[in-house]
């Protein structure tokens, strides 16, 4: 009998694939690994999402620093963060010369608009800008916590 004339099952038979305790213990590690590392990456969202809104309400600030450039004043209460894209249409300024955002005004990190006061109730020359944070109530800790435009 010559090597090539063996039968070739038994080798196929070693090939087919995996058995099903190697699949279950495979996928019992994966889920061991994502439940010891996952809470801590989601540890970090909060932060980073604290960490944007900061950025974004100094990003308006300065648009709106620009606007009372131009205009002598910070836009109304009534107009709005809107008047850093669009020529307000209530009390409409001589000297408005925005656009002062490339793109339209950003919602809070938690999808909520930003809160504007004008004059506003802490800066009582100026205006408020904040975000209530991840509750979306006033005061709070951590990732609850409020984000000003005077802290």
């Amino acid at each position: 009998m010559r090597r090539f004339d063996l039968p070739l099952r038994p080798l196929a038979r070693r090939t087919r694939g995996f058995t099903l305790i190697e699949i279950v213990v495979v996928i019992t590690v994966i889920g061991i690994l994502a439940a010891l590392v996952g809470p801590r990456i989601f540890q970090h969202v909060g932060a980073a999402k604290s960490a944007t809104a900061k950025s974004q309400i100094e990003m308006l600030g300065s648009a709106l620093d620009a606007y009372r450039l131009n205009t002598g004043h910070y836009p109304t209460t009534q107009q709005g963060l809107s008047a850093l894209n669009e020529i307000p249409t209530v009390d409409t300024p001589v000297n408005w010369g925005g656009p002062y955002l490339r793109k339209a005004v950003p919602m809070d990190p938690w999808n909520v608009p930003y809160i504007y006061l004008s004059p506003g109730t802490v800066n009582l020359n100026g205006y408020d800008l904040f975000s209530f944070g991840a509750d979306g109530k006033l005061g709070g800790t951590g990732e609850d916590a409020d984000i000003t435009s005077w802290q």
